[in-house]
């Protein structure tokens, strides 16, 4: 343009002129951006609009003080805001434009544009998408789409859109930190951890996920949950394969050597449990010899005794749905039904609905309301036998109130342990001793329907009891409001003559939980300090030289105690029981404790891992494998930072 004139004219008032020259050429005017010397039509005719406009988008000049290009009439009157569409025709997401979209006058709630600081942090911006979208489960093909772009460009120019496998590496590296955090935290733990493993599956055919978490007790008796590790279960994995899928991660996370208890669900044969014991006993990590390692969710064994109820009940469920179906099939219907209940006068308040076959405790709910309206029902009948074909006879009906009732005992055991403020382990043992109780006495019903069911729950019952009792036991004796009392009341109407023998079993459990803590506590430090004097001062001392030491350690504190001495354990279990309270939290009463070795027994015990509801989960269908097999990372990531701002 070296034919072109910069036109200098006291006639140009607009503010935007402070960022264009006005260059005339021949007989036409352009207006150049000083910024990214744009050219853009500079005529008088031609308004100045456009050039606000590209000024508010131009990517060369900073944002601040975008503002004053919005005039008061356009803030006070019109309220336009700037905003990027897409090119229908062409349908790319690199070609955008600019419109201006009008919003009713009364949606504006001030007339002042805020702009932000002209400063732009890039990579804190990425890491902030990363971990909106870890949070959020946002797929990470979101930073690819037209739409999403769109939005960004006009909320901040001067951010670069990162791709989707740049987001991917910024999530793996928020997963790194965390993951460092965690590892520090288990670290400096003084307690044990134990840890939950969950089978998720997408199928019965497909590759299942296994999902590992840790429960603990941090330094200010807070009930703590981290996830681990989502890792795929392939389903041509061997128990050998499976077992050390696990191993790996719990020594990828260092803690075998802190671990106290694992809790897996009914799907995980106990070889795979017995190969990890045996791994981990190898180097002395367990506790009891690990009695109480393996621990079975109690809520998975409720779920599937309520499962082997209802499907003794399938037909006589099924004829309630039916019936139920034709009440509700018309208002006419409804309206006879309601007022028959009238006449039978069934004060109940429960409405009948029909269950969803899949939620056991929903089916419980439509049975136990059926039984509230069982004269209706008959009265409905003798009204109308022709559409009313699936009445109940009266053995049936014996029999559904008789299964109902173990539902129902079911179902309040189920609200105790996922309802409780304070879920730990303690309150456990009474709840289960009250079903071993209940079953005994189900089991010696006359009607052999009911007995048959009974025992059949009744098994898979004692495959829990014989694998999660003596945990259970210690858990409640920890607790000072039962103690060895809880014991001394169920083991009797459990065991009858055997049960003194069992409670010393229980007592003996404790005792060698609580020497194991005494010996190894006070005096790890020390043997630790003396290492390398031993190394250095006795040929061939090492592993073997400590391990004898700590023999005579353990020998030592033993003798004593039969001297006379009084332990922790036995003042504690000598004072008298704290009163029991709804409200009770256990964990609350030991950090006020004064006997610090009686501190860590209940510092190591398993607590909410009991409660996890564990079984074999399906993913839900909008997951696309590939992203499962990524979302490990966002698992941990995501509860770490859950809840910051």
């Amino acid at each position: 343009m070296s034919d072109a004139v910069i036109v200098n004219s006291s006639r140009l008032k607009s503010i935007v002129w402070n960022d264009f020259d006005r260059v005339k050429k021949g007989d036409t005017f352009v207006a150049i951006c000083r910024h990214c010397k744009k050219k853009l039509s500079g005529s008088s005719t031609s308004g100045t609009s456009h050039l606000r406009n590209h000024l508010i988008r131009c990517q060369r000049r900073s944002n601040h003080g975008v503002a004053q290009y919005f005039s008061a009439k356009d803030k006070k009157k019109e309220g336009s805001l700037a905003l990027v569409t897409i090119d229908q025709e062409q349908k790319n997401d690199e070609v955008l434009s600019i419109v201006n979209l009008r919003y009713e006058q009364e949606q504006i709630k001030s007339e002042h544009v805020g702009i932000g600081s002209n400063s732009l942090d890039q990579r804190r911006s990425q890491f902030d998408l990363a971990r909106m979208i870890i949070l959020h489960n946002y797929p990470l093909a979101m930073v690819e789409h037209v739409g999403f772009k769109i939005f960004v460009r006009n909320l901040q120019p001067l951010f670069e859109l990162v791709t989707r496998n740049k987001v991917e590496a910024d999530c793996m590296e928020i997963y790194a930190k965390e993951k460092q955090k965690v590892y520090e935290i288990f670290d400096k733990l003084p307690g044990k951890i134990s840890v939950s493993a969950d089978v998720w599956t997408a199928s019965e055919d497909d590759a299942a996920y296994l999902s590992l978490a840790a429960h603990y007790i941090d330094e200010n008796w807070q009930l703590k949950k981290k996830n681990l590790n989502f890792v795929t279960i392939d389903p041509s994995y061997t128990e050998d394969m499976h077992s050390e899928v696990i191993m790996n991660c719990l020594m990828d996370w260092d803690i075998d050597r802190k671990l106290f208890s694992m809790i897996f669900d009914s799907f995980t044969s106990d070889n795979i449990v017995e190969r990890i014991r045996d791994r981990l006993s190898q180097n002395r990590f367990l506790h009891c010899n690990g009695q109480l390692f393996d621990v079975r969710c109690a809520v998975d064994l409720l779920n599937r005794m309520a499962h082997d109820a209802l499907e003794a009940l399938c037909e006589i469920t099924q004829k309630i749905r039916e019936s139920i179906r034709y009440v509700k099939s018309s208002e006419a219907t409804q309206a006879t039904f309601n007022e028959l209940a009238d006449e039978a006068q069934v004060e109940t308040k429960k409405c009948l609905c029909i269950d969803n076959p899949l939620k056991w405790n929903l089916t419980y709910f439509m049975l136990e309301a059926a039984l509230e309206y069982r004269k209706v029902f008959s009265c409905l009948r003798d009204r109308d036998p022709v559409n009313m074909k699936f009445l109940l006879s009266d053995p049936e009906w014996d029999r559904l109130i008789t299964v109902t009732s173990f539902l129902k005992l079911f179902v309040e055991v189920t609200n105790v342990f996922t309802r409780s403020k304070y879920p730990t382990a303690n309150i456990f043992f009474p709840e289960i001793c009250d079903i071993h109780l209940q079953l005994i006495e189900w089991c010696k019903n006359p009607d052999e329907y009911i007995s048959s069911l009974a025992l059949k729950m009744r098994k898979k019952f004692e495959e829990y009891w014989y694998k999660c009792s003596s945990g259970l036991a210690v858990a409640a004796m920890l607790d000072p409001r039962f103690k060895m009392k809880l014991l001394e009341y169920y083991y009797p109407q459990l065991y009858g003559d055997s049960a003194t023998e069992l409670i010393d079993d229980v007592f003996e459990c404790i005792k060698s939980l609580y020497n194991e803590h005494s010996i190894v506590s006070p005096l790890a430090s020390s043997i630790d300090q003396g290492l390398d004097w031993q190394a250095s001062g006795i040929p061939g001392s090492g592993k073997d030289s400590r391990d004898r030491l700590m023999g005579f350690d353990k020998f030592l504190h033993e003798t004593s105690q039969a001297e006379g001495s009084s332990s922790d354990l036995d003042k504690y279990l000598e004072e008298p029981l704290f009163p029991r309270n709804v409200d009770f939290n256990v964990l609350n009463w030991w950090k006020e404790f004064p006997y610090p070795k009686l501190q860590q027994n209940q510092d190591s015990t398993p607590e909410e891992g009991c409660l996890i509801i564990t079984g074999a989960h399906y993913l839900q269908l909008q997951f696309k494998r590939s992203c499962v097999r990524k979302i490990g990372y966002g698992v941990n990531s995501r509860a770490s930072f859950r809840g910051r701002r």
